[in-house]
């Protein structure tokens, strides 16, 4: 079997490390978007560099794979920056059956949903041309690429709802139409990466694909049905790590107050014995409403906000901005059942 020299091996390992930084810190810019950041430039940038990277590294290796060499400097320059090229390129060259059920499924994934579609192709035109868009309208400039960020929002609002709408009036709750949105996409662009991730796994690029992709991409392969949707992307964003977080510590003063206070009615709740889609990263969770008005929910011995009175009164994230709940899972029905405690007598 023919080896590849160590200075290009190494230089593939480092582009296989670099397509996962960036479109890990890419889904994470993604997720930080809300009513006070709408800078969608910067997840533009990592992703369309983070997919064009990855998919180019992956037809190295299908490449040297399949004819023993990896491929000269031309064939690369001929695909150019074009996702779109580069996944076709991909899927005609170098996607293999390896007689699974799932192969149909990633296969059937890539090639007719049009979602992913419609991304990429914002996502490559924004990598070709429109990174410019602005200066190429001050210039006059013949040769103008299309405005990436409006074609994106137009796709985000045929996600929405009229109930997301009326959220998004409401600034308790407009950030829940956010996430929803994120979550959507990020489910997309993994699912997309993890079929094409699974050919590594499955060695379809043969043993140096499955070397190379150990550190990287083998994360994403190993994503199936229940795991899409759940990793919160931001903690590697600089923008959230900086953001201190509003979160309180429970006291022994606390827990006599929840067990004594009359005003203060609580319960706990199981992951296990609820019925709804779980919306938290813990199993437990114990929901409170003091006062019948303040409604806070208590995850592995913190405080967090479930309403916005009770971030307001209290100072407390809310679970999904500290972290504690998936993005694009409701927690409103926690603050029902808070809320509906003040009808019972007892805690």
């Amino acid at each position: 079997m023919k080896e590849i020299e160590n200075i290009k091996y190494f230089a593939l390992l480092e582009e296989f490390e670099t397509s996962d930084r960036l479109l890990k810190l890419g889904f994470g810019e993604l997720q930080n978007i809300n009513l006070s950041n709408d800078f969608y430039f910067l997840p533009f940038q990592l992703l369309s560099q983070g997919f064009e990277r990855f998919m180019k590294a992956y037809i190295c290796i299908g490449h040297f794979n399949k004819h023993g060499k990896l491929p000269d400097f031309r064939y690369l320059k001929n695909l150019g920056h074009d996702l779109e090229k580069l996944l076709d390129e991909i899927m005609s060259n170098y996607f293999t059956n390896y007689e699974h059920p799932q192969f149909y499924i990633d296969k059937d994934f890539i090639e007719t949903n049009s979602d992913i579609k419609e991304l990429l192709f914002i996502l490559s035109e924004f990598g070709k041309l429109s990174r410019y868009h602005n200066f190429d309208l001050i210039t006059g400039n013949t040769k103008i690429g299309i405005n990436a960020k409006k074609l994106w929002e137009k796709f985000e609002n045929r996600l929405l709802d009229n109930d997301d709408y009326e959220k998004l009036m409401d600034v308790n709750l407009c950030n829940e139409v956010f996430h929803k949105i994120s979550n959507h996409i990020i489910i997309l662009f993994e699912k997309f990466v993890s079929s094409l991730s699974r050919q590594f796994i499955f060695k379809c690029l043969g043993q140096k694909g499955l070397q190379l992709s150990t550190a990287t991409v083998f994360d994403f392969g190993m994503l199936y049905d229940n795991d899409y949707g759940i990793e919160d992307y931001r903690k590697q964003t600089t923008k959230y790590k900086e953001t201190p977080k509003k979160v309180h510590k429970r006291t022994v003063i606390d827990e006599i107050e929840r067990k004594l206070n009359p005003q203060f009615k609580s319960k706990k709740i199981r992951k296990n014995d609820y019925e709804g889609d779980w919306p938290f990263y813990a199993d437990e969770v114990i929901v409170e409403c003091r006062q019948k008005h303040w409604c806070i929910v208590s995850i592995d011995g913190y405080d967090y906000a479930l309403n916005g009175s009770a971030k307001g009164r209290y100072k407390l994230e809310n679970p999904h901005d500290a972290g504690m709940a998936i993005l694009g899972k409701n927690t409103s029905d926690f603050t029902t059942i808070a809320l509906d405690l003040n009808e019972n007598e007892k805690c």
